[in-house]
């Protein structure tokens, strides 16, 4: 096992984050970043067609909304795309798939960030 250098480590976890699977791209696993990419951007896009709500980030008076917002925003630029430029925020509550929805969303994200740790590992020689 080598010595990580930090600086590659902070960009192939950004990338990571930002794009599902890209990490994995970047250090020349190509397949397995496309699968986690197709799958993360599918989780994602089926909980926002089951009206997801997709949680601003909130304060610390509501922890669960909080710990929902960040589960959700984990998934990248896939939540910052369709937040800001779709303008899919607020999702049917009264919509029997709502909560499905959410959790596919919030699972999404969660799934995303060991993606990024794995890709993390694979830098530093800890994967095969």
């Amino acid at each position: 096992m080598s010595k990580v250098n930090p600086v590659k480590a902070l960009l192939i976890c950004a990338l990571a984050w930002l794009v599902p699977g890209a990490g994995h791209l970047v250090l020349g696993r190509a397949r397995r970043g496309l699968v986690f990419f197709v799958c993360l951007l599918a989780l994602f896009g089926l909980g926002l067609q089951m009206d997801a709500r997709l949680q601003s980030p909130v304060g610390l008076e509501d922890p669960l909304g909080m710990l929902r917002s960040v589960a959700q925003m984990a998934i990248g630029l896939p939540y910052l795309i369709a937040r800001r430029y779709l303008g899919i925020e607020g999702g049917d509550v009264k919509a029997v798939m709502h909560e499905y929805g959410n959790t596919f969303t919030e699972v999404g994200g969660l799934l995303n960030i060991l993606i990024m740790l794995d890709a993390y590992d694979t830098l530093a020689g800890r994967r095969p």
